[in-house]
């Protein structure tokens, strides 16, 4: 895994949704999975996802670039780093994860992870073979996914009483921040904010409920 210091209140561009792409090449079956993912836990789990429902193929090699920092993955408006990881999982050395994961650099795609599944067909590609092979894989599942522009974001946990939730929602919605509520004995909202509006949000959070809200 490598780390690199990137800017956390930059756009930045990602994968729209998640996707797969299959082709078969001299025997061997490749299937690539793309995901957008917030985290390198979130990517994590997706290649260990896909290592358990693929657990019959002849190789799942992941590659990833996220945002994270150095702390270990929360954002709060700091400096961050962009990790970068791949296997070539048994495959030749530098035949499969580093193309892999060299597509989602060419393209400047960070947050998001891509496994190319191999099922292998009785013929040996070669190191090039390889290489263009698990290339095509990424490139075809990238496109699938399509890919948006995108901001840092923060994830902002709220709780106040009742008599102030309606506040708080209303703030939420007049802003368009994306959010979960939950009502319980208390009322708790999970937002995520543009890391270079988190602290400005949290004073009007602060403000509005006279200092009555639990921020995390």
């Amino acid at each position: 895994m490598t780390d690199t210091d990137t800017d956390t209140d930059d756009t930045y561009t990602t994968l729209a949704t998640d996707a797969s792409a299959s082709f078969v090449v001299q025997g061997s079956e490749f299937i690539g999975h793309a995901r957008p993912v917030e985290t390198v836990a979130d990517a994590e789990a997706f290649v260990t996802a896909i290592e358990e429902e693929y657990d019959d193929a002849t190789h799942n090699v992941p590659a990833y670039r996220v945002r994270a920092d150095a702390g270990g993955g929360s954002r709060d408006g700091g400096g961050s780093l962009l990790r970068e990881y791949s296997s070539d999982d048994g495959e030749p050395s530098s035949s499969a994860g580093k193309p892999a994961l060299n597509v989602l650099a060419q393209r400047d795609l960070e947050n998001c992870v891509v496994v190319v599944t191999r099922y292998y067909g009785g013929t040996n590609l070669g190191v090039g073979g390889l290489v263009r092979a698990y290339s095509r894989a990424v490139k075809e599942a990238v496109d699938a996914a399509g890919v948006v522009e995108r901001r840092p974001h923060e994830a902002i946990a709220i709780t106040v009483e009742y008599d102030d939730s309606g506040t708080v929602r209303g703030i939420l919605e007049s802003e368009g921040y994306e959010f979960d509520a939950t009502y319980e004995a208390a009322v708790s909202f999970e937002v995520r904010v543009p890391v270079a509006e988190a602290a400005a949000f949290r004073d009007r959070i602060r403000s509005a409920t006279s200092g009555r809200a639990d921020l995390e």
